[in-house]
């Protein structure tokens, strides 16, 4: 281990060299690679070459032995008897001139000039001294073709290499390579461009004979052949590698300059932790995402978990109250967005043991050495005393006013016995009807225990709905979830299945309705007391119709309608139906109405009275989209008044 962790320090020391090797090994990849791209162009430049040459040797010896068969007919056309003006006269001769040759001679048997063009000093008109088919003499290097007369004697004909090269060569061969005729000596016959080869050049020699004995056609290369260490990107590389060791130097120095100012850090950070540490208020560090950046141990002993526990969590927070989520989340939010109050503001906490306490928060923008803000520092005071104190004093006057929310309770308690009054009456029917089939039968069956069930079903109903008559007596909101509206129907018809006995029931819905987010009892509550207010207005009539029909209407809210045949409204407007204890029906308590209309604002959503297409009433609520479908979320619902509070506000009555 010990063995381990030094290697793994060197490693560390030496890590900044890391950069240059890696640009060292680069670099010479590089140049194997432009080493032997370099290689292959020279072999390509060489080929190229031979193959010009073999071409341009093959043209000049096309024409060389073209024009030696000129000569030979010229000497078989010639008559024995010819003098300078006949010979410059003959036709081919003349032709001969223009084109490539430099004069034309006539010996006899003696070698003795009979006829010579064009004219030239007695120096030039003496027989020439032959090597290998070339003639020197004082106008320069030139070669000839002897042919011999049927007369007897020679037709001698020379011409100049340099003009042979200049009517063979292709201009775009002149311009690749520097073209000369040498003979086997090494002598230059003719040449174009400079008289010298420059170094780094490539040359290639191949042979004219026979067109011209012991004569060599040479091609050398113009452009000297550039090693790739001499170009742009040996340059380049060379920047490459001087600025790899500048920054692997410059890394170095930063590594220590990180080294130090890390080891000073750790001493500031010790010294820091041994202040906070001391301090009885809690430091809770932020950053602009609201994740938790840092705790003192002040602040882990007032919430009870530890900072491992705490650093790194994004909202919400374990310390939150589950009942005041989304409060605390509405608050977090303002916080981030810099709205906190300079002179701090009250919250619930809960410690990790479950007992809530009360604590005071100031928060102040956390901004790092440039000046820019990088989070938010707060600090938490624990003011769970004080709020005993001040609960104890809130509760004596709470005392004092406990007589007149009796007289509230007494309401609340109607509406209870209201909402109970049909569970309870299906479970005495189901239960009624278990016993009559047992004393009949004697034993159980599948319609006792289907009986059975059902008293289930209907207690469970009965268990939801005083669940939520508590939520009322103690001003709580309604507990939102997503919902189907036509689910919702479903049970509720399945609960009045009894009382729809002789009534035609319709449900009109759309294929695709988006769900709703309501609390489920409570819209199941209202729809079962619309329709059977529709049934009591119904009963005693011939073809009596129900329809419960739901719509999207707008952005944010779904519709359900409530159709019935009967009389109808007469007159009568959903403000007047829904005033508190205002009932059509004799024996009705006046408050069915009014606690379905406050359950529906309390959903943010609106009542509705008018005529039906049936031809009777109809009654009409709104309830808003689930989140993401163009609606308000939970808390939306959870932040308005609760449903006892909006009974106590409109005071509303029943049909």
């Amino acid at each position: 281990m010990a063995a381990s962790r030094r290697l793994l320090q060197l490693l560390k020391r030496t890590s900044w060299a890391l950069p240059l090797l890696l640009a060292l090994a680069f670099a010479a990849s590089l140049g194997v690679w432009l080493r032997l791209s370099d290689m292959r162009d020279l072999e390509e430049e060489r080929l190229t070459l031979i193959a010009d040459a073999l071409s341009l040797e093959a043209r000049i010896s096309d024409w060389l032995n073209a024009e030696h068969a000129a000569v030979d007919r010229l000497a078989q056309q010639l008559p024995g008897n010819v003098d300078d003006q006949m010979l410059l006269n003959h036709r081919a001769v003349a032709e001969g001139l223009r084109r490539l040759w430099v004069s034309v001679t006539v010996l006899d048997a003696n070698n003795r000039v009979i006829a010579h063009v064009p004219q030239q000093t007695p120096q030039a008109l003496a027989p020439p001294r032959e090597r290998s088919g070339v003639s020197l003499d004082e106008g320069g290097l030139t070669a000839h073709w002897s042919s011999p007369r049927p007369q007897g004697g020679r037709l001698v004909v020379r011409f100049a290499p340099s003009a042979l090269l200049r009517q063979t060569l292709p201009w775009w061969l002149a311009q690749k390579y520097d073209v000369r005729l040498v003979d086997g000596l090494g002598q230059r016959l003719a040449q174009t461009g400079d008289a010298l080869a420059l170094p780094d050049t490539q040359s290639y020699r191949v042979s004219v004979d026979p067109a011209m004995r012991e004569t060599w056609l040479e091609l050398n290369t113009r452009a000297p052949h550039r090693p790739w260490w001499y170009t742009l990107a040996a340059g380049l590389m060379g920047v490459f590698l001087l600025l790899s060791a500048l920054a692997s130097g410059m890394l170095r120095r930063q590594m220590r300059e990180v080294r130090r100012a890390e080891g000073e850090a750790r001493t500031e950070a010790a010294w820091r932790r041994a202040v906070e540490d001391s301090l009885t208020v809690g430091l809770r560090g932020r950053d602009l995402d609201g994740r938790l950046t840092h705790v003192n141990r002040a602040f882990c002993d007032l919430v009870g978990y530890s900072a491992e526990e705490l650093l790194g969590q994004l909202p919400p927070m374990p310390y939150w109250l589950p009942d005041e989520m989304e409060d605390s989340l509405r608050r977090h939010q303002r916080n981030m967005s810099g709205g906190a109050p300079r002179e701090g503001y009250e919250a619930r906490w809960m410690h990790r043991d479950g007992h809530a306490l009360d604590v005071m928060i100031f928060e102040a923008p956390l901004v790092d050495a440039n000046g820019v803000q990088i989070g938010w520092m707060g600090s938490i005071v624990d003011i769970s005393a004080r709020k005993q104190i001040e609960e104890r004093d809130r509760r004596r006057t709470d005392a004092l006013a406990h007589q007149a929310r009796l007289s509230t309770l007494g309401e609340v308690a109607s509406a209870l016995a209201h909402q109970l009054n049909q569970p309870l009456a299906a479970i005495a029917g189901y239960n009624a009807g278990a016993l009559r089939s047992l004393e009949r039968v004697g034993q159980t069956d599948e319609i006792v225990m289907e009986a059975l069930r059902r008293l289930g079903e209907q207690a469970q109903e009965a268990g939801r709905i005083v669940q939520r008559i508590r939520a009322f007596l103690t001003r709580r909101a309604p507990q939102p979830e997503r919902c189907a509206v036509p689910e919702l129907a479903a049970r509720v018809l399945a609960l009045l299945k009894r009382d729809l006995r002789g009534v035609l029931v319709e449900v009109t819905m759309p294929p695709v309705l988006p769900d709703v987010q309501a609390d489920a009892v409570l819209i199941e509550q209202v729809l079962i007391n619309l329709v059977r207010n529709a049934l009591d207005e119904l009963h005693g009539r011939p073809g009596a119709q129900v329809r419960i029909a739901a719509q999207r209407v707008g952005e944010r809210f779904v519709r359900v309608d409530v159709d019935d045949n009967g009389p109808g409204l007469q007159g009568r407007g959903i403000d007047q139906l829904t005033t508190a204890f205002y009932s059509t029906k004799s024996e009705g308590m006046g408050m069915g109405l009014a606690i379905c209309r406050s359950v529906i604002e309390a959903h943010h959503g609106g009542m509705e009275a008018g005529a039906s297409a049936l031809g009777g009433a109809r009654i009409s609520f709104t309830l808003p989209l689930c989140p993401g479908q163009g609606a308000c979320d939970g808390s939306e619902i959870a932040s308005g008044a609760s449903i006892g509070t909006g009974i106590g506000q409109h005071k509303e009555g029943a049909r």
